[in-house]
């Protein structure tokens, strides 16, 4: 167990999917999985553990903003012995030609900050997903005939940004979306080597303000879900 985690050893697969929404970390489990348990409630962070296609698997929710998730990755890496982590969550469209539904396969994330700046002090390292599971997330989606994009995004530590020329100038420099997590993803699994990935639905829009309708959510997450699954065990 840890302050955040009340798993007991073994619980946690090696492979973790991490929602932001612990209920979208149930949905996921209760749709997705065969056998699913809780194995997780800590102060509200539902996480599941169950099978696909064979599969040990936990879901389990990273909360909002980097902080968060910098917390239960850590923890899930150091603590429980996960090795592959896959940010599924919803972003922010930030080009015309990226539309409502479409899922962002982020390559890398750019941030203004994020927790393991202090690690860094005056260097900007560039935080990027694992190359294999990029490959076979890309190749999943293509199989699956879901619209993608791969690309660079933008974690934000502001969910209500109000600064227009930042967004108009990551536009300029072709960053496909925004959301608030990956950036500390892709840090934390580089520094205790374990492979990281984030699959995103766009289900909002910078540019034309659409949004995607709740009734129609659910599928749309739902292949995403599945793309991140085939990515872990293609």
């Amino acid at each position: 167990m840890t302050p955040h985690i009340g798993a007991k050893p073994g619980d946690i697969a090696e492979t973790v999917l991490m929602p932001g929404d612990p209920r979208r970390a149930k949905w996921a489990a209760e749709t997705f999985l065969k056998d699913a348990v809780c194995v997780n409630e800590v102060r509200g962070m539902l996480g599941f553990t169950g099978t696909w296609k064979g599969n040990r698997v936990t879901i389990h929710g990273s909360g909002m903003g980097m902080p968060s998730l910098s917390i239960y990755a850590t923890e899930l890496i150091r603590e429980y012995g996960a090795k592959t982590l896959i940010r599924i969550g919803s972003a922010g469209a930030m080009l015309d030609h990226v539309k409502i539904r479409d899922v962002v396969i982020a390559m890398t994330s750019s941030a203004i900050s994020t927790p393991s700046r202090g690690f860094f002090k005056e260097m900007q390292f560039a935080p990027c997903a694992d190359y294999g599971l990029l490959e076979k997330a890309v190749a999943a989606a293509r199989g699956r005939g879901t619209p993608i994009h791969v690309g660079g995004i933008y974690s934000s530590d502001i969910f209500y940004d109000e600064r227009q020329d930042l967004t108009d100038m990551l536009a300029r420099h072709g960053v496909l979306a925004v959301e608030m997590e990956a950036a500390e993803l892709y840090t934390v699994a580089a520094r205790h080597g374990a492979r990281a990935l984030a699959v995103l639905t766009i289900s909002d829009h910078l540019v034309t303000h659409e949004a995607l309708p709740a009734e129609d959510r659910e599928k749309s997450f739902g292949d995403m879900v599945e793309i991140a699954l085939e990515a872990a065990f293609a």
